[in-house]
């Protein structure tokens, strides 16, 4: 390059020499060809030239002609220090690539000898490898028994914490867990019903007798239990708890139970209405409101109207408390049951009810008062028979026996009024009845027709109070 463009520079001196005389450029010349080649070249497409000329300003400072004739031998000296320093770097490489390949070399015999000990060590294992793979063939049998297990023990075997419910003390509280407890037995009872047409029949009557058992230790346990309960409902009024409601209910599958329990709280409810009664007799409500009912013993309608009014509220009451004691029980006969246990609380008032009506009825108050009361006593034996449902029970007995009872002293009441009514025909008077024999005949007949028609009244339940008033007039 430093020729090149040392032979231009000696070519530019003659043609400026030659262009200042008349002659013409020569144009087979080659440095003019060249020279013209050069100029018509365009810098701006040619990058290699570009990138020349830029590394070239690096170390071309000074346009000189000593540093123009020197260029070629910059340059040189420049590409062999280049390539001296490429050749140090690739040196080191290599050193380095020859130690990585040591290196290489050193693992891949590590690797070899640990592959070889590893084929030894497995010829030696073989047998271990296959007592491990069979063992753990093993373990995944005995994973999967013990799965089926855990689900036969959850299906047909309680938990630990559902034994302890029911294996609970004997004076202890029953909760809403021992239902279900008792209820989850139960369905044992009837799912283990299924080994039996298996060939497990051996566990299937194991687990049979266990769960019988434990049923009927649960039973004795429950009805122990609502017994206690049913001994504590001696108060007037009494709150029947949900969880005794679903005693009654789990009882029901023991008939036996069912029945003694029921029996117990006829007893208990039995003894708090006859307490009942003898306190509103001689004691009254509370702070004396109402008073007590033996103060209106003056007074034989109320008196007796009081007592019936009473024993009808409390049959009510105690109606009501059974409905809510027996309300979850699914039994055929539940109505029957709870009318004959009322009718076993109502016995215990009979007796002083019927002593006290007794003493009201043979005082003899008066026809028209004996009438009275055998129509409040057949009114309020209507009203309970509604509520007991039943003749057989022992208030609507000894009620209907009072009923006869006043009907009786009412009949005999008006015997003995239609005799004091003939005894007046022996009277003074009576010469001036027997100057008139039709009369006489007339007021016999009339006291002989008495008699029938207020009989034919009360079978008819016709209120002849008034009409017992117009006879004794028309006879008199």
């Amino acid at each position: 390059m430093a020729d090149t463009k040392g032979d231009v520079a000696t070519a530019e001196a003659p043609n400026f020499n030659q262009m200042g005389g008349s002659a013409a450029p020569q144009p087979n010349n080659p440095l003019s060809r060249k020279l013209n080649k050069i100029l018509e070249t365009r810098l701006d497409n040619d990058k290699e030239m570009l990138e020349a000329l830029k590394a070239l300003s690096v170390f071309f400072t000074e346009n000189t002609l000593r540093t123009r004739r020197n260029l070629r031998g910059d340059v040189e000296r420049r590409s062999l220090s280049i390539n001296e320093h490429f050749v140090q770097v690739f040196k080191e490489v290599k050193e380095e690539l020859e130690s990585v390949n040591e290196d290489v070399q050193a693992m891949s015999a590590c690797c070899q000898e640990m592959t070889n000990r590893l084929k030894a060590a497995k010829e030696q294992t073989q047998d271990l490898i296959v007592k491990t793979n069979k063992l753990q063939g093993e373990n995944h049998r005995l994973e999967v028994r013990a799965q089926v297990a855990q689900v036969f023990l959850s299906k047909f075997q309680l938990s630990s914490k559902e034994m302890a419910i029911l294996r609970v003390a004997r004076d202890g509280p029953v909760t809403e867990e021992f239902f279900n407890a008792l209820r989850r037995v139960k369905q044992i009872h009837e799912d283990v019903k299924i080994l039996l047409r298996t060939n497990q029949q051996t566990a299937g009557l194991e687990i049979m007798e266990q769960m019988a058992v434990l049923q009927e230790t649960s039973y004795e346990q429950l009805y122990r239990w609502a017994q206690n309960e049913c001994r504590g409902l001696t108060q007037e009024t009494c709150d029947i708890t949900p969880v005794l409601s679903q005693a009654m209910e789990a009882l029901q599958d023991r008939p036996v139970l069912y029945k003694y329990t029921l029996d117990e709280f006829g007893t208990a409810r039995r003894c708090a209405v006859v307490r009942g009664f003898i306190d509103a007799l001689t004691r009254g409500g509370p702070g004396g409101t109402p008073r007590p009912i033996e103060m209106h013993s003056h007074d034989p309608l109320r008196y007796v109207g009081d007592m019936l009014a009473w024993l009808h509220q409390a049959t009510a009451s105690e109606k009501e408390h059974l409905e809510a004691l027996l309300k979850q029980v699914t039994l055929p006969g539940v109505e029957e049951n709870m009318q004959e246990i009322v009718g076993h609380i109502t016995e215990g008032v009979c007796r002083p009810l019927k002593v006290r009506i007794e003493q009201v009825i043979v005082a003899e108050p008066g026809a028209v008062l004996l009438y009275k009361l055998s129509n409040l006593i057949k009114f309020y034996h209507h009203t309970i028979s509604g509520i007991i449902g039943t003749g057989a029970a022992s208030l609507l007995v000894t009620m209907e026996e009072m009923h006869v009872l006043s009907k009786k002293m009412f009949f005999n009441s008006l015997s003995l009024h239609a005799s004091r009514l003939l005894d007046k025909v022996g009277s003074p008077g009576y010469g001036k009845w027997r100057q008139n024999p039709f009369i006489v005949t007339e007021r016999l007949m009339i006291l002989h027709l008495c008699t029938v028609v207020v009989y034919e009244l009360v079978v008819a339940r016709v209120d002849i109070v008034r009409v017992l008033h117009a006879l004794g007039n028309a006879v008199i």
